[in-house]
């Protein structure tokens, strides 16, 4: 999915754009608010589905190469957060969804979750 199909889908604000946001073709996800399970687990070019809206959450994702991160539960993001985001290249949106019904319309729209041990 598109980052613009994911943002109708979700109706999700976009708060800040990729470098390549336009090219992406996301097919994974994960959802977690332990960011140290991110470390461990997310792959990537996967998208990062998050309650949590602070500066760890993107320096995170930045190590771990996610291009898009959903904050649930309508938690904007600061503007420390979002600009963070921008000087790493990632997508950030937020959704007034649950991280749980987040997950499950992306799923059915064919994006799949990342196996962990």
């Amino acid at each position: 999915m598109t980052i613009e199909e994911i943002s109708d889908l979700l109706g999700a604000v976009i708060c800040s754009e990729g470098d390549e946001a336009e090219d992406l073709d996301l097919t994974l996800a994960y959802s977690s608010d332990v960011m140290s399970d991110v470390l461990a687990y997310a792959t990537e070019g996967c998208i990062l589905i998050t309650g949590l809206r602070n500066t760890q959450v993107i320096r995170t994702a930045e190590m771990q190469d996610v291009p898009c991160i959903i904050f649930t539960r309508g938690k904007e993001p600061c503007e420390e957060v979002v600009e963070i985001a921008r000087r790493f290249g990632i997508c950030t949106m937020v959704t007034h969804l649950s991280t749980f019904n987040t997950s499950g319309l992306l799923y059915m729209k064919g994006i799949r979750g990342i196996d962990t041990p």
